[in-house]
């Protein structure tokens, strides 16, 4: 099976190298990856040109945003891949994802992806198989795409990422490839992909912004195929379900990003319309932060003091392309 690889890559030279290295290092030799550069302006579009291999392809393009970006490669994509992977210039591929995401696809041919676990934020998510609409109307239960290999067919069937959402595109997306049928999930528990969150990229300055999930939940819920699908009612108490989730991720980044005070404000918010033992326990973790160890501070870690780096992630936040 072909594998297309699309990378959007906007003034990711610290970081593109060990990207494309990865893909290169793959076990599974037979892909096609296209760089998009989104009007870098710094070394990215020289460090991409340099690798010398017939495989990789470097489209240059003004600044349009990484939405605008991935649909130019998944436009432009070898026409004889069979398989889309979208990875993030930033992360890493263990050398055996293609490998192991591949064979899950071949053996269940109703699959519309396979998805395999990756490493984030110091702890490795497990992902889920089967019909998820549901469960991804509630919450996004990936990292980003670079764990997640589609069928050619679906990825196009799902049409394109939406330009205008800059937080949370890759959850629209997700939720409209789940409607076209299952997912399937790659043997083995060690990480398909290391993915590295860092100061400056797009969940760790959105991920606190309450418009930023309102515009994504507008969108995603709008879907008319999902109000076919679901009835109105269903759609209700899942976009409440969705609204909740969405104040404890708020609550939780803005903790991350030292503003406390009102990050317990929203966590509460959260615990009020969705009520959970767990986030209970939490919830009071994080009244006592400032007697706690950091590394007893468990998703209110702060990105200052081990939340961003290589192998990092945002553990259930919505993660969009780091920009």
């Amino acid at each position: 099976m072909r594998v297309g690889i699309v990378t959007p890559a906007w003034n990711m030279a610290p970081w593109i190298a060990a990207t494309i290295h990865s893909v290169l290092a793959q076990t599974h030799t037979d892909w096609r990856l296209m760089v998009i550069d989104d009007g870098s302006t710094d070394a990215t579009a020289d460090l991409t040109a340099a690798f010398v291999d017939q495989r990789i392809t470097l489209l240059r393009q003004a600044n349009a945003g990484v939405s605008v970006a991935r649909n130019r490669g998944l436009a432009e994509l070898d026409p004889s891949a069979e398989a889309v992977l979208c990875l993030d210039a930033d992360d890493c591929l263990a050398p055996d994802a293609l490998a192991r995401l591949v064979a899950a696809l071949d053996k269940a041919p109703a699959a519309v992806a396979a998805a395999g676990p990756c490493a984030i934020m110091g702890r490795v998510l497990r992902p889920m198989g089967g019909d998820l609409v549901e469960p991804l109307l509630c919450r996004n239960r990936f990292a980003n795409g670079g764990h997640l290999l589609i069928r050619r067919t679906a990825a196009v069937a799902a049409g394109p990422y939406v330009p205008s959402l800059a937080y949370g595109e890759d959850w629209d997306y997700l939720i409209r490839l789940a409607l076209l049928g299952p997912f399937t999930v790659a043997r083995g528990r060690a990480p398909v992909l290391h993915v590295h969150v860092r100061q400056g990229g797009a969940c760790h300055r959105l991920a606190s912004d309450p418009a930023a999930f309102r515009a994504c939940l507008d969108t995603i819920f709008a879907n008319p195929v999902l109000r076919a699908r679901l009835g109105p009612a269903r759609l209700a108490v899942l976009r409440q379900r969705a609204e909740a989730e969405s104040q404890w991720i708020i609550g939780r980044e803005l903790i991350r990003h030292g503003t406390s005070s009102a990050g317990r404000k929203w966590l509460r918010r959260s615990l009020r319309a969705q009520p959970s033992g767990r986030r209970l326990l939490l919830l009071a973790a994080a009244h006592a932060l400032p007697l706690l160890p950091k590394k007893l501070r468990g998703p209110f870690t702060s990105y200052a003091t081990g939340g961003a780096g290589p192998g990092g992630g945002v553990g259930e936040a919505t993660r969009s392309h780091a920009r």
